[in-house]
């Protein structure tokens, strides 16, 4: 028996796989394989939906801020072969100009943020990080509600150069969503 006999053929994931998941589970896939994880739990959610709220009125509606972007919550993004779903995501108009009237997004983000829990963990500062710098997202954040910390990471020569790394309700003030009216952890169960 040659090696190539006793390999066995891995298929590559597709979106149908995506499609395919249970109703209960995020799946994602990254370099062909599918990745499924639970839904966002209580303290997970509930960093990501107060930090999203954040963010829309100064910089997609321009209401106390600067506006000109797109801040979409769990936006599914077709990069490539590859199928993520942060947990934020923001274009500047510049980069997208229309939003689109599809069921996913094709042009990659210009800031991604990704909130930290047990099951995502390490997908999100592995193999996501990397795809993010892959396709020239300029600015990445993440989010650790239990830790109460908010690192913030800039693209540089295709590394990840961070910027500044918050904790509890320090005020954030980091590209690109700056000048910036909220802090990094607002008040919400501990």
């Amino acid at each position: 028996m040659t090696a190539q006999a006793g390999r066995k053929e891995t298929r590559r994931a597709t979106y149908q796989d995506v499609l395919d998941a249970p109703p209960h589970k995020v799946a994602e896939v990254i370099s062909g394989t599918l990745h499924t994880h639970p839904k966002p739990a209580a303290r997970h959610a509930l960093a990501s939906s107060i930090l999203g709220g954040s963010l829309v009125n100064p910089f997609s509606r321009g209401s106390g801020g600067p506006g000109g972007r797109w801040i979409i919550d769990e936006p599914e993004l077709h990069l490539g072969e590859d199928i993520v779903v942060p947990d934020l995501a923001g274009w500047r108009r510049e980069t997208m100009p229309e939003y689109p009237d599809a069921a996913y997004f094709t042009i990659a983000p210009d800031w991604t943020c990704e909130v930290l829990s047990p099951s995502t963990q390490r997908l999100d500062q592995g193999k996501k990080r990397d795809l993010y710098a892959r396709e020239d997202v300029r600015h990445l954040w993440f989010v650790d509600p239990d830790a109460r910390t908010l690192e913030a990471f800039e693209l540089h020569k295709g590394r990840w150069l961070l910027l500044a790394t918050l904790t509890d309700d320090a005020p954030v003030s980091h590209p690109p969503l700056t000048p910036s009216p909220f802090r990094s952890m607002p008040s919400g169960p501990r």
